[in-house]
């Protein structure tokens, strides 16, 4: 018979084997469904991304086709008056065409008659003359008749008969003289008249020329306007053409956009309850990694889990030790009040217990830094996740970079993602999480972060994160 005593150990050892291949196996399950979440979490935050984007663009299309139906309306409506315009322009086109004829004709008939004044003036002018010629040929008859007269008196009865002659000759003179006198009158008279009218008919010859001239011009530029118009009126029904295309298609892009927005908020729900059951298996892969330890498995981590936990204690008690020696109160450590550095970019805030916390952890953080070349970093955080102290290297005052900031000034800010959280509001003796650590300009870094409570006085303040890489 076998020896219970002999077994023991041996199933023991059996246990503790199978506790560790667990416990490593749940570490390995951790850091693959560690990277899954964070491909989730990347893709969760492209697919809203890209909501954002189509609903964007969603928007932007249903401007578009309002300003489109606007444009046609405005098109449609310009149209109209473009026509109406045309119509009233080839009306009065055609009436100035028309007037324009008129006043060639009369501008015609003025030149005629002008002629015509010419032609009359000449011959009242030869009338003159003619005139002038019987006027002088009475005078002289007249002349003729008192020689006759005197010669008759000096004749006595003999040429009494030669005298009565001579005073009819004389009296024809006479009115001869007369007449022409008349017509000379009413010659000079109608030549005036005939000089007058043949300068207005001038004057109207030289205003209907500038009317005709005028009308040419006119007739020109309207017909230069409507070919303008004419093009006007193609362009707008081009314009109302493409807004119409335009507006057709404008109307399928707003239900597109509207499937693919809710394909794509389907598909980030579905990651975002993906990216949950993730969290999910992590959370239960850390549980059976901390039970498998509290077990006895053994694991490559065992050092550090020692180490932190031992840190954590030593924190929680420089903290008593504040509190006894006066340095700081218990209500001013456990402070949740945090106070924007202006300026600070990513935001850093200073909390009352801030000034305490410099003085005080350094001395812990920096030793625990310096047990293995892994370790990145070592910081205590409360229970919102601010971690108000940080290692010296990761305290470096900001600069005008703030992705530079981001990897090298860390101090004073609050991680409250879900590691950082956690960390802080942890109770469990110790918590190893798998994450992976945003260093700031897209870089990520996949790390292990083991953190234990501290507490002060039995009160429970946050907790010390301990960093390494994989």
């Amino acid at each position: 018979m076998h020896d219970p005593s002999r077994l023991l150990p041996v199933a023991c050892n059996q246990f503790r084997r199978r506790i560790t291949r667990i416990a490593t196996d749940a570490l390995d399950l951790g850091r693959d469904v560690a990277e899954v979440a964070s491909a989730l979490e990347a893709l969760e935050k492209l697919a809203d991304s890209q909501i954002s984007l189509l609903r964007s663009a969603q928007t932007a299309a249903e401007t578009v086709q309002d300003a489109n139906a606007r444009v046609l309306d405005g098109a449609q409506r310009v149209g109209q008056s473009a026509d109406a315009t045309l119509g009233m322009v080839e009306e009065t086109a055609a009436q100035l065409r028309e007037t324009s004829a008129h006043a060639q004709t009369i501008a015609s008939w003025v030149r005629s008659a002008i002629a015509r004044m010419e032609e009359l003036n000449e011959t009242l002018t030869r009338v003159q003359a003619e005139n002038a010629g019987i006027k002088s040929v009475a005078m002289q008859v007249n002349i003729l008749a008192i020689n006759a007269k005197i010669e008759a008196a000096r004749a006595g009865d003999a040429g009494r008969g030669f005298a009565v002659v001579a005073e009819a000759i004389n009296e024809l003179s006479r009115r001869t003289a007369a007449a022409s006198e008349g017509i000379g009158n009413a010659v000079g008279g109608l030549t005036g008249s005939i000089r007058a009218l043949h300068d207005e008919a001038g004057a109207i010859s030289t205003d209907a020329d500038a009317v005709l001239t005028g009308a040419t011009g006119t007739d020109a530029a309207l017909g230069r306007m409507l070919g303008g118009l004419t093009q006007t009126r193609a362009a707008v029904t081009e314009i109302a053409t493409r807004a119409a295309e335009v507006n057709s298609a404008n109307a399928s892009f707003g239900p597109a956009f509207r499937r693919m927005a809710e394909g794509m908020q389907q598909t980030s729900t579905e990651v975002h309850e993906a990216t949950q059951k993730t969290r999910t298996l992590i959370i239960a892969g850390e549980t059976i990694v901390q039970e498998a330890v509290e077990l006895g498995g053994a694991l490559a981590d065992t050092a550090f889990i020692e180490a932190v936990k031992s840190a954590a204690e030593e924190v929680g008690q420089l903290f008593e030790a504040g509190i006894s020696a006066g340095r700081i109160s218990a209500g001013t450590l456990f402070e949740t009040r945090y106070s924007p550095i202006a300026g600070s970019n990513p935001a850093q805030v200073m909390a009352p217990f801030t000034g305490f916390t410099d003085a005080v952890l350094p001395a812990v953080q920096e030793r625990v830094l310096s047990l293995s070349p892994e370790i990145v970093f070592c910081a205590a955080v409360d229970r919102n996740g601010y971690l108000p102290t940080h290692n010296r290297k990761f305290s470096q005052p900001q600069g005008p970079d703030p992705v530079w900031n981001a990897a090298n000034c860390r101090n004073r800010r609050i991680f409250n993602d879900r590691v950082g959280l956690r960390a802080g509001q942890s109770t469990a003796p110790f918590l190893l999480q798998i994450y992976r650590r945003d260093m700031g300009g897209g870089n990520f870094v996949l790390m292990k972060d083991l953190s234990a409570p501290i507490f002060v006085s039995g009160r429970h303040w946050g907790g010390l994160r301990l960093a390494y890489r994989m």
